[in-house]
């Protein structure tokens, strides 16, 4: 009989992650089954997945808003876990729901082995987390090679597995595509909330650059239909009709190899434009609440990814009341004008994405989890 794994992915870039680890443990490990939570593609591999990663949510005050929900999510995956009695228990990132929840499921059922796929940026927001950590998680998978020293200096077993996205977007990169010298990309996010705060300020920077230079046009990707009426609905209230900023559905890897530049949402997204080479500023806002505190915590200068790894800015982040469309709209036509502004950033971006290594992710981390079981079929 083969080996059964309690896998919790909470949203939907965790859902794709989840999905593609499995895979990759169905051939490590015949005959595997997946009780859990998680997302639609990790339920098409596994029917006993409860599909929840729709109820993602960002920051404290929203967390705060459906504590309920998530209390009884978590009493409803700690009784699965006791009733299921599976081999370990593996969360993809999420860390504010999944830590929790490990670490509960750790104290009910003896012997449980727990395994964490993306590691929390604790080198981030609180470094003081990892030695906590270091007691209820029994493997961390690490995305960033620098990041393994951190939790071997806390006794917390680590493997760093690269990126799962040099696998993903390889398949979306098009050689066919042209750059348009006159396309910028707004690109504000997976989440609504996200879009709520961050796309009327990409759009009010979109108007300066057209005051700047009438011949600019402009590009919005949504990552679901829902989002892209969202967009659509904050487009008409700032008095703007649908030519102004087409939107279009699950084109974002598309639309990052044809725009001359683009306005970004921190996060995943900042790592995909690094990836297709293009030029971009950096855009994040939340709740009040939640930057207050996150200002108290914050250990690292710059908030986006290609920046954290470079180690310097490389490209300008515009966060939370330093957005500004005008101070944006700056920058852009900056990076559209000087050249070799333009270049210095593409240059960077070349170095960051050759830092992540080779791809592969998915497989080396089911190599790790497969080999921690004991349970490993052996592939090269």
């Amino acid at each position: 009989m083969g080996s059964k794994l309690y896998i919790v992915a909470g949203e939907a870039s965790g859902d794709s992650r989840g999905a593609e680890l499995m895979r990759e443990l169905q051939i490590r490990m015949p005959g595997v089954t997946f009780p859990g939570a998680g997302g639609r593609e990790m339920k098409a591999i596994s029917p006993g997945i409860e599909d929840w990663a729709g109820e993602a949510v960002v920051g404290l005050w929203d967390v705060l808003k459906k504590y309920g929900y998530f209390r009884a999510q978590m009493r409803r995956m700690l009784d699965d876990i006791a009733r299921e009695k599976p081999d370990a228990l593996i969360t993809v990132d999420y860390p504010g729901f999944n830590m929790r929840l490990a670490k509960a499921a750790k104290a009910r059922v003896p012997g449980l082995r727990t395994i964490h796929y993306v590691s929390p940026q604790v080198w981030a927001w609180h470094r003081g987390r990892i030695p906590k950590m270091a007691r209820f998680i029994d493997l961390m998978l690490c995305l960033f090679p620098f990041e393994l020293p951190l939790y071997k200096d806390a006794g917390l077993p680590a493997v760093c597995v690269g990126h799962p996205l040099l696998d993903t977007l390889a398949e979306k990169r098009d050689p066919s595509l042209v750059r348009d010298s006159g396309l910028i990309a707004l690109l504000p996010g997976s989440r609504a909330k996200e879009i709520r705060r961050i796309f009327p300020v990409m759009l009010d920077a979109a108007v300066h650059l057209r005051m700047s230079d009438p011949r600019l046009r402009f590009e919005a990707a949504a990552a679901s239909e829902e989002l892209a009426a969202e967009m659509s609905g904050l487009m008409t209230a700032g008095g703007m009709d649908s030519s102004f900023c087409p939107i279009t559905i699950h084109t974002a890897g598309s639309l990052m190899q044809r725009a001359a530049a683009g306005m970004v949402c921190s996060g995943t997204a900042t790592l995909e434009a690094t990836y297709f080479g293009q030029p971009m500023v950096i855009l994040y806002k939340v709740a009040w609440l939640t930057s207050i505190i996150g200002k108290q915590l914050m250990r690292i200068p710059w908030l986006g990814l290609p920046n954290v790894l470079a180690g310097r800015e490389i490209a300008r982040e515009f966060i939370q009341e330093k957005a500004d469309p005008g101070d944006i709209a700056t920058e852009l036509l900056r990076l559209l004008t000087e050249p070799g502004a333009r270049e210095a950033q593409l240059a960077s971006q070349r170095e960051v994405i050759a830092s992540l290594g080779d791809p592969g992710a998915a497989r080396r981390a089911a190599g790790a989890i497969a080999g921690v079981l004991g349970d490993a079929k052996r592939v090269p």
